[in-house]
Order: C-alpha cells, then structure tokens, then sequence
C-alpha cells in the first residue's frame, strides 16, 4: 500500500513524537473542510501512539453513531495499520476492537454520541486516550464525559470536526481556549488532502453556499444568516420539458392553522421538476379544512397520475392516516432540518431539480426564507415562510437526495445526518 501525505497530515501524524515541539500537549483539535483528509490521519495517528506509549489499556474511538465510526475511520485506517505489520480482532456485536503489534496489544471501544442519553453509555470505562470523530455534533454532556473518563496517566484527548456557528459550545470552550486547555489547533482546507483531486475540489466547491460554504470549504466557525437560499434566482425556475414524465411524487408539508403545501414532482430524465403545487393558508382564508378535504386536494393535484408515493410531514398523523385508508403510498419525510437544507442547496445549484412558474407560492418563499438570528449558537430557520420550503425539502432529503447519495461525493458531506 502506497502512504502519501500532506504536510500538514504529517503535522498530526507526528505531533505525539520525541522530536515534537508539540509532545508535551494534551490534546489535539482537527477541524476545517470537509474532505480535507482530517479524519484519516488523526484516525491513524490515534492508534500508533495509543500502540506505541500504551500497553494493555482501554481506549474509545467515538462517532456521532458507532456506525459511523467504522465507516469514516475504521474502514480506511485498518488496512493502513495492516500494511504495517499491525493485527487486529474486531467483534461487532460488542463494539470493540483489539490491535496487536510486538507483542503489544490494546482494546478500543467504540461509542455513539447521538443524543443526552449517550453519555451514560461511557459512564465507568477508564481510558487512557479518546478521539472523538465530528465532535461538534456530539452533545456536551457525552463529550465531557468520555474526557473524564481519561484517567491513566499520559492520556490525551483526540478530537475532528467541521466547523458550526461561532457560539457552538465546543468552538468556545476548547478552541477558543487553546492554550489554557494545552491543545494543538490544526485548520485543515481541501488542499491538505493529497487524494483529492482538483476536479473533486472544485466540485465540492459548487456545492455550497452562503455559511456552509464559509464552514465546510473555507473552515471558519461562522453564523447563518441572511436567506437561507441566498443563490436562488430567476434561472432556477422554467417549465419541465415536453412529454410525459417518468415517475411522479408529492409532498406535503400538513397544517391545520399554519399554511399546508402541496407539491407535485416529475421525474424527467435526471431532473425532478416541481409541475405544480397545492397552497392553501387557513388564517388568510379564516376556515381550516379537515383531513378529508386536504385529501381531496391531493387528488386534485395528482390529476390522475400514477402516484409513486405521497412524501408527508411526519408529524401529520391523522392526514396520513386518511391517506393511508385512501390506498395512498405515504412515506415518512426525512425531517432533519440542516442536513435538509444542504441537500436541497445542492440539488438546486447543481440543477437535479428545478421549479416552476406555476409553483408562485414556493418561488415566493425562496425570497423570503431567513435565517434566526436570536438562535445563539445553534443555527436555525426562522418559523414564517417556510411551508413549501419544509415541503420541498422533505421531498429532497427522502427521494431526491438518496438516489445520489451512492456516489461517494455525496456521502461524504450529507454523512453528517446520519
């Protein structure tokens, strides 16, 4: 196997190292862009010098899911630590490792910070080094946590993340406070990845925008602000082309006394196109309609297609009951808001789909979708204008986005909903 690395990889590969200026540290924090080659080299970085000062101890290797934690670390660092003479026996069902070398062997455990409820999963272990992978969306609770489970003398902390909002808890109190806290700081950019070709870079680079493209191609910790689709504009809007489409899909984002949109989807060729849409808000027009009458007007707007399926608002349960009973093929949306959000940013930019001119109310909402700015260090959208654009996402995070996500360009950025 051929290792080519960057300096700035070899930066963390070494910062552990006799010959160091950096060995005396207590910590290391990676952060930066997003295919920046981050995660790899502190993955391999984590485990020579856990093998190399450490002999029959306990380590923890954590990701927002252990899932996670063995497709963006295990999955690349395994065969390097195997082209090194290294040997190792996993066992999945119990999520630990154990790698041996020279006579060394030591364990690691593998944990999922998803949620509060994670931190009681790390409770008791006693570690002597932990790396956390995507810190930044891991709770406080459980990252505070697992470094208090480092007990054995010499142990350090390994941390990775791409950047949020610059009030995020983890920005303020380890970044910010490098030197009190005794950590190396490395910002890594697209360029500190020697695999990444230019054309890949470049593509990464089309695919965001506004603060995601400040956070997840330039690495800075910046707020959200402004409107959410910042880029959108009068080329993103043009009827689908002549003929029939291939596949057909609504979605629909429910509401009793807040605006319910409805939109139909086309597939034509690689392109799904928002034909029409359905948008009726009770307050303006003083009545609210029943479960049975919003049904009606999905079969209105379907005009007797064939309907693949009906995406819908999870939280709608009663509306897709009435569809369900109706013989509707009803899918629960994908519901993450941000992850969403950068989806159908790049599904737009990139043309996969595209609105049109009958869709008045969502072209409408596109120029007014903000930003919270009083959000404080979590980013978050303001809760007006935003029926047909929680609408169009959940149709983009559940059908549109999916069907790319097998390239691996894609997985490497939406990995963060997971």
């Amino acid at each position: 196997m051929s290792l080519r690395f960057s300096d700035k990889q070899k930066q963390v590969l070494s910062w552990w190292t006799r010959g160091s200026p950096h060995r005396e540290k207590d910590a290391i924090v990676c952060d930066g862009a997003v295919r920046s080659g981050k995660t790899l080299c502190l993955g391999l970085s984590f485990l020579l010098w856990s093998m190399t000062r450490f002999r029959g101890q306990q380590f923890a290797l954590c990701g927002k899911t252990t899932q996670s934690v063995r497709r963006n670390l295990l999955t690349s660092v395994l065969p390097m630590l195997a082209a090194l003479g290294f040997q190792w026996e996993e066992r999945i069902s119990r999520n630990w490792l154990k790698v041996r070398c020279g006579g060394v062997e030591n364990t690691y455990f593998l944990f999922g910070g998803k949620d509060e409820g994670s931190a009681a999963l790390i409770q008791g272990i006693t570690l002597a080094g932990v790396l956390l992978d995507e810190v930044a969306l891991m709770p406080r609770s459980f990252v505070e946590q697992a470094c208090a489970r480092c007990s054995v003398t010499g142990a350090k902390f390994w941390f990775s993340c791409n950047p949020e909002g610059p009030g995020h808890w983890f920005y303020r109190e380890w970044i910010c406070k490098a030197q009190e806290r005794n950590l190396l700081h490395l910002r890594f950019f697209m360029e500190d990845n020697p695999t990444l070709s230019p054309e890949t870079r470049q593509r990464y680079e089309r695919a965001f925008q506004g603060a995601f493209y400040r956070r997840f191609v330039l690495g800075e910790w910046t707020a959200a602000e402004g409107l959410v689709y910042d880029f959108f504009d009068e080329s993103m809007v043009r009827p689908p082309p002549a003929g029939e489409a291939q596949r057909w899909v609504i979605s629909c984002d429910y509401g009793t006394v807040n605006p319910t949109s409805m939109g139909l989807w086309g597939k034509y060729g690689g392109v799904w196109y928002r034909v029409r849409e359905y948008y009726y808000d009770a307050r303006q027009a003083r009545r609210q309609q029943t479960d049975q009458e919003y049904a009606q007007r999905l079969r209105e707007l379907a005009g007797g297609r064939k309907i693949e399926a009906v995406v819908a608002d999870p939280s709608a349960a009663s509306f897709l009951e009435v569809l369900r009973r109706e013989g509707w093929n009803v899918r629960r949306a994908e519901n993450d808001v941000l992850s969403g959000i950068r989806r159908t940013a790049d599904a737009l930019k990139t043309g996969r789909i595209v609105i049109c001119p009958a869709c008045q109310d969502a072209i409408r909402e596109f120029g007014s979708y903000c930003w919270d700015l009083s959000a404080g260090d979590r980013d978050k959208v303001r809760k007006e204008f935003d029926h047909a654009m929680d609408e169009i996402r959940y149709f983009v995070a559940t059908v549109a986005a999916p069907e790319e996500e097998e390239d691996p360009f894609f997985a490497g950025y939406v990995e963060r909903r997971v």
